[in-house]
């Protein structure tokens, strides 16, 4: 049975930053305990929301670094650890498990869009090198690359450590086929805030969430609600708020959510 890093509502946290474009660890850490206090079940740190795809080797370690000393174990901390280049996911994700990540969130190798079978190759040979769980993540309108249904099944059934999938495509027919064929033991969460309680009517285990980092409480309560048995409270919010999930959209990932 696969271990399920966490069921819940996951904000994927922005990483604040000076003027200069340096990383301002004391709002960091301020965010870090807003999300903790209003009840997220997970901090992701580094993923798209924070600017992982432009942040330094050193600065992606050391905001890995301090998100997970800062969090102390309260909540899971799932470490962005993916890259186009597969010897440096191994350094990213080495750094994030000796670091303490409860986990990996593993996007597909971008730009260089590989194969079907190049991205079996790529994740093998990552969740070979290390022990901690890993999430896929599938965005193809940011990688150029999709997780073909019939791939995320490989990954499951050969890598012990390779959990679930973060489906950030927003088609929820490709969402169905995953849970469809992956089964109950594979996490399958949201990426996009919009389908999260659509989702989880098929067995979604939650969401990894930009909307969260705005309203973190109302977030993780209509995740909570849905299952919780409370379907009916979890859709009238989630159609309440549905707007301002898609304007956290109506510019590129993060700049509306930082704003």
């Amino acid at each position: 049975m696969k271990k399920t890093v966490f069921t819940g509502a996951g904000v994927a946290i922005v990483t604040p930053m000076f003027e200069d474009g340096s990383v301002n660890y004391d709002v960091l850490g301020q965010l870090i305990e807003y999300q903790i206090e209003n009840g997220t079940d997970a901090i992701i740190s580094c993923g798209t929301t924070g600017e992982s795809a432009t942040l330094d080797n050193q600065e992606h370690c050391d905001v890995l670094s301090y998100t997970i000393k800062k969090v102390n174990g309260r909540v899971p901390v799932v470490a962005g650890t993916g890259s186009n280049d597969t010897r440096y996911a191994v350094e990213l994700s080495r750094h994030a498990q000796e670091a303490g990540a409860d986990a990996l969130l593993m996007v597909t190798p971008y730009y260089n869009k590989t194969s079907q079978t190049g991205l079996i190759n790529h994740y093998h040979y990552v969740a070979d090198r290390v022990d901690v769980p890993i999430i896929l993540y599938n965005v193809q309108s940011r990688t150029g690359v999709n997780i073909a249904p019939e791939t995320a099944v490989t990954l499951a059934k050969t890598c012990d450590n390779i959990v679930g999938i973060k489906e950030a495509s927003g088609d929820m027919s490709y969402a169905m086929k995953i849970a469809r064929c992956v089964g109950p033991d594979f996490a399958l969460y949201s990426g996009n805030d919009d389908i999260t309680v659509p989702l989880m009517s098929v067995g979604g285990s939650g969401v990894i969430s930009v909307y969260a980092n705005v309203m973190p409480a109302m977030c993780h309560q209509i995740v909570a609600d849905f299952l919780g048995g409370n379907q009916a409270q979890a859709v009238a919010n989630h159609l309440k708020y549905l707007q301002l999930m898609n304007d956290l959209f109506m510019e590129v990932n993060p700049i509306p959510v930082k704003t």
